[in-house]
């Protein structure tokens, strides 16, 4: 099953900066997740997304990574989102 209905590049057919950040986001050859892979005719936003999400989950803050990780499963039940 696809990851979207829109158009997505699969990482083998990924090029240049596509596969640059695929290999950043999923490394040793892992999938990438399709909540990225729906980036993947965006290059550019991805690598910028992928950015801000190691920003706000590793970043220096005053919450920890388990408190962060607590707020994302509650934002994401909330908003009824299985990802």
């Amino acid at each position: 099953m696809p990851p979207a209905w829109i158009e997505t590049v699969a990482e083998p057919a990924a090029e240049g900066l596509l596969a640059d950040v695929h290999a950043r986001v999923a490394p040793d050859g892992a999938p990438v997740a399709n909540i990225l892979r729906c980036q993947s005719l965006h290059p550019e936003g991805l690598r910028e997304h992928h950015a801000l999400y190691r920003t706000l989950m590793f970043g220096k803050g005053a919450l920890s990574r388990a408190c962060r990780e607590s707020i994302a499963v509650a934002v994401s039940a909330a908003n009824q989102c299985f990802y």
